[in-house]
């Protein structure tokens, strides 16, 4: 699968800063938004419960998403991908910088379709 054909699936999680639109995370998540995709964050460290949108694990969302978006460092990458393979996240696609031989083995092993691309690049075309 190639990263354009991840753009196709309108229901996404961005694992991220994404309340912040200085950061990576934050411009994905605004413009997948403007473009009408149903998109959330996942911001692992943000443990409030009256932010917009935004959960700190899967386990707690009630609503199915497709893909999960990594825009996060490897290590804390690896642990989320575990929570989405739990959770029923079949496509991952993982941003520069949040890329790990481990998660490509893991999404491998565990049939979790794996792209690396760049979101902003693809919703660009």
């Amino acid at each position: 699968m190639q990263a354009s054909e991840l753009m196709e699936y309108k229901n996404w999680i961005i694992a991220g800063d994404v309340h912040n639109e200085t950061k990576y995370a934050g411009r994905i998540f605004k413009k997948l938004e403007r473009r009408g995709y149903n998109v959330i964050g996942m911001h692992p460290l943000d443990t409030r419960e009256d932010v917009y949108n935004s959960f700190a694990e899967l386990k707690s969302l009630e609503d199915r998403f497709e893909v999960l978006n990594l825009v996060v460092n490897p290590k804390r990458g690896f642990e989320i991908i575990q929570e989405a393979q739990e959770y029923g996240i079949r496509m991952v696609m993982a941003q520069p910088g949040a890329r790990s031989h481990e998660i490509r083995e893991f999404c491998a092993e565990h049939g979790i379709e794996y792209v690396e691309g760049c979101t902003l690049v693809e919703l660009s075309y």
